[in-house]
């Protein structure tokens, strides 16, 4: 069964922002575009580089290791060098409380 795990407050990611958390194990990263949050695993599946640290344009997010593009919606790789996508996982704000759902 799911469960709803806070991982930040609203405030601490604002728009054009990006944040990444340890969650129970696994890297996560929270990209705020344009006051929509995505939650992704922040580990490229290319070389391991840090989605958190990569340029976004629009819901893409860019590796900024090799140049690896990924779906901020759905984790999908969109481009080479990565071959596989990313765990993207459900985004739930509630008030002032930003959750993911594992």
């Amino acid at each position: 069964m799911a469960k709803l795990i806070k991982i930040a407050a609203a405030k601490d990611v604002p728009p054009g922002q990006t944040a990444a958390f340890t969650v129970e194990g696994q890297r996560i990263a929270l990209f705020n575009v344009e006051g929509t949050y995505y939650a992704i695993g922040d580990t490229c599946t290319h070389r391991g580089g840090p989605l958190s640290e990569g340029d976004v344009q629009g819901t893409k997010v860019t590796c900024p290791w090799h140049g690896a593009d990924f779906d901020l919606k759905t984790g999908a790789a969109l481009g080479p060098p990565a071959q596989q996508g990313i765990p993207s996982y459900k985004v739930v704000v509630e008030s002032d409380d930003i959750k993911i759902e594992l």
